[in-house]
């Protein structure tokens, strides 16, 4: 196959102009094409609504603002002959099989042979679509369906079609993974696919369950998000933001096209949400659903689905459930949830009985592999464990024993799983400190190695097949292989602490005396969240000063010995890496980011500045003092490594990593090419920084900006610091300076703030509520 030149994307609606979105994300130039809007000035009016609405989502479909340039609009009347030039021709038109038809019909006489056409279809089959088709073009033809939002879902579905070549699945199938990001299930062609079919089925129990134990919506969204490893969004708030008229659709959709779906009783909207869809309450589209915002203080109510009235939104108080959330092992917390003999424990117990003896029964039909419907549910859906990783975690043996108890039927291959004496569906197969896995295969009976997959390095695996080189409470070093050792960190929140300082100085330690090269990399929730807050409170608060000064001191030594290395240090950055966080990448000698990184020096939001270096580093890396102001006075951070390259968090040389699975391993790769050609170099002593003319420029700035109502007078003071530092310490005239001088006025500055006491509130109420004080 060749190399993607150019990608088409036809559908400009909420699916196509995401996914023309994620291609320009990746580099790849997009023509975007949907219908020609009649008695309209601008023909291509359709497509230009639907890139101006993925730009103003939230969050933005885009990586960048100038991202969105390398999309060219078009329309079907005029600009069809634009895909001859298309190596890559994606439909996403409405769910309508003589629409998808028709226009398919118009593609075919201007595509070029050999080009690729897939359709982001949900349901319909791809052999009614591409009925009586040319050879050639079924060749060329499979399904490739995307998760809204493309950009943040990471799962796509491959669908090859009866007749679609295997190189074409092949190649699209690496394409997705590489460049988009993807995590890729292959799929058959079966109604609504693995995680579409799977998912109704679960919103199916759900609403059936609710209604059969007269649950609130608020209990069901309290008992279906983070205690069980499900998004925030839970059951009801996801129906709101899904749309209701959508979630009814998919469900009679299901029921007409699964005639023989064991689920298919289910798939009839209850009747609230008929009612509710009659009286157009839709959803957050429509401002109210099972949710809706009141008042100016836009107070969130509730739906009582009985009466269909609202209701201020009530928290649920379950005894249980309260003590299950003190405990952070999921498998352990849904474990205490389920095994409790109250209404939470029943409501969870059957759902999950439900879905795991559905899910072993569409083995074969939907997958061969328990590992595709798992994969599929935890990429497509965020959940943290797929339907027989969560069996796993329950014991097959003991719920497939109260399903018995119960006179609930057990499927009849987990039956024969269990007789032979095999009591799990994953089981760890490492061999002379390489991970390994075994799965059971439910079709054969038999127990099969899953196979490996190149470049993805999972720490957790690596860790157990072949323990640390070292560790305390805050990190760990792994061995990853070929001369590279890693430095994990595994506080909460991979917040940075004394032991992660400790760790940091033992693995540049351990690296100089054995290895090549250094990462810094983890595969928790965040990178880092930065500072622990929480021990810098405590100790402005006892007024010990002396050793949050050595804590601090701590901290800028174990970034200079980041940046002067004997050998090269590389930050694997995704999520938050934030504060001291980001001062950990700004100090690494390359970094390999996710593409989804937030980097920021956020400390103003908490009236204190940064003190491990950031002052110094936005110095060296922006074009004045005035620039490294307003990135770090207004915190600003990255919507996306992209972003961060723009706003100087990263350099040209950094390099971004599409798919996050293969963070670590491109890391490595990165640390390994590096070593050969690194010099480590010595701090800098040439430093130029403004003095008091410079001081004096950005005051101006804050004072103008306080008139204005846009600061209060605590950010005046903070600004002033951060000022004071920027400048060089208010030195006469244009001079330079050395790192450890600017260290030096950090350190004095941030201990400086920490005794504010509007500082110490803003850091009290940060750790709080997760949110900045503005005071």
């Amino acid at each position: 196959m060749k190399p993607l030149r150019r990608v088409a994307v036809l559908g400009a609606g909420t699916m196509g102009s995401r996914i023309a979105a994620h291609f320009v994300n990746a580099g790849f130039p997009v023509d975007l094409l949907d219908i020609a809007i009649p008695d309209q000035p601008k023909r291509n009016a359709a497509v230009l609504a639907g890139i101006e609405a993925a730009s103003k989502q939230k969050p933005p479909a885009f990586f960048t603002d100038g991202a969105r340039a390398l999309i060219a609009p078009g329309n079907f009347e005029d600009d069809l002959s634009r895909l001859n030039a298309c190596d890559w021709i994606i439909e996403a038109v409405t769910e309508q099989l003589e629409v998808k038809r028709n226009l398919l019909e118009k593609v075919a006489s201007v595509r070029s042979a050999g080009s690729i056409l897939s359709s982001n279809t949900s349901g319909i089959p791809l052999a009614r679509i591409s009925e009586g088709w040319d050879p050639e073009l079924r060749r060329h033809f499979l399904g490739t369906h995307f998760f809204n939002p493309p950009r943040y879902l990471h799962l796509v579905e491959i669908i090859p079609a009866s007749d679609t070549a295997a190189e074409v699945v092949a190649w699209v199938s690496s394409f997705c993974d590489l460049h988009l990001g993807k995590g890729v299930v292959p799929c058959k062609d079966t109604p609504n696919f693995i995680a579409n079919r799977i998912g109704t089925f679960f919103a199916a129990t759900l609403f059936k369950l609710t209604v059969e134990g007269g649950y609130t919506v608020e209990e069901v969204d309290a008992l279906t998000g983070s205690l069980i490893g499900l998004p925030n969004s839970a059951t009801f708030r996801l129906a709101d933001i899904i749309g209701l008229d959508v979630w009814a659709h998919v469900l009679n959709n299901l029921r007409t096209l699964a005639p023989g779906d064991p689920g298919r009783d289910r798939y009839v909207p209850p009747e609230f949400m008929t009612r509710m869809i009659e009286r157009g309450w839709l959803g957050e589209k429509r401002g109210q659903g099972f949710y809706k915002r009141v008042g100016p203080e836009k107070q969130i109510h509730a739906i009582d689905w009985k009466t269909l009235e609202y209701h201020p939104a009530q928290k649920p108080r379950f005894p249980t459930v309260e003590a299950a959330r003190a405990i952070e092992d999921l498998p352990e917390r849904v474990r205490a949830v389920v095994g409790a003999q109250d209404r939470p424990g029943q409501f969870l117990w059957s759902l999950f009985r439900d879905l795991f003896t559905y899910a072993a029964s569409l083995i074969p039909e939907i997958s061969p592999r328990v590992v595709e419907i798992d994969r599929a549910m935890r990429w497509g859906y965020a959940n943290k464990l797929g339907p027989f990783e969560m069996w796993d975690a329950l014991g097959v043996p003991e719920t497939v024993a109260r399903m018995r108890a119960e006179g609930h039927a057990v499927p009849a291959t987990v039956e024969r799983m269990l007789a032979s004496g095999v009591k799990s569906f994953y089981q760890a197969a490492d061999r002379e400190g390489l991970p390994g896995t075994l799965y059971f295969d439910l079709s054969s009976g038999s127990r099969r190695e899953l196979e490996v997959r190149p470049g993805v390095l999972v720490l957790s695996e690596i860790r157990r097949a072949r323990g640390v080189v070292g560790h305390n409470a805050g990190a760990s070093m792994v061995d990853l292989g070929d001369g590279v050792l890693c430095l994990e960190f595994h506080t909460k929140m991979n917040a940075i602490g004394d032991d992660i300082l400790e760790m940091i100085r033992a693995a540049i330690d351990e690296t100089t005396r054995g290895f090549e090269a250094l990462v810094i990399a983890n595969q928790g929730e965040q990178f880092s969240a930065g500072a622990n807050l929480m021990m810098v409170l405590l100790a402005a608060q006892e007024g010990e000063w002396d050793e949050l000064n050595r804590g601090l001191e701590r901290f800028q030594k174990a970034m200079l010995a980041i940046k002067y290395a004997p050998k090269p240090v590389v930050a694997a950055p995704f999520g938050m890496a934030l504060g001291g966080g980001c001062e950990i990448v700004l100090h690494s000698a390359r970094a390999q980011a996710s593409a989804e990184t937030y980097l920021g020096l956020v400390e103003t939001g908490v009236g204190l500045i940064p003190g491990g270096g950031g002052c110094k580093e936005m110095l060296l890396r922006l074009p004045s003092a005035k620039a490294a102001f307003e990135l770090i006075g207004y915190a600003k951070v990255s919507t996306s490594a992209a972003h961060a390259r723009e706003l100087g968090l990263l350099r040209p040389e950094d390099a971004v990593s599409m798919n996050p699975e293969r963070l670590a391993g491109d890391a490595k790769r990165a640390a390994l090419a590096l070593a050969p050609v690194y010099a480590p170099g010595a701090p800098r002593q040439d430093i130029p920084v403004e003095g008091e003319a410079g001081y004096a420029m950005l005051k101006v700035g804050l004072f103008l900006a306080h008139e204005g109502g846009f600061i209060s007078e605590h950010d005046v003071r903070v600004g002033e610091k951060l000022a004071h530092v920027l400048s060089g310490g208010r030195l006469t005239g244009r001079q330079t300076v050395s790192e450890q001088y600017l260290l030096d006025l950090e350190r004095e500055a941030f201990l400086s703030l920490c005794g504010q006491a509007k500082t110490q509130e803003r850091i009290q109420h940060t750790l709080k509520t997760g949110k900045p004080l503005r005071n």
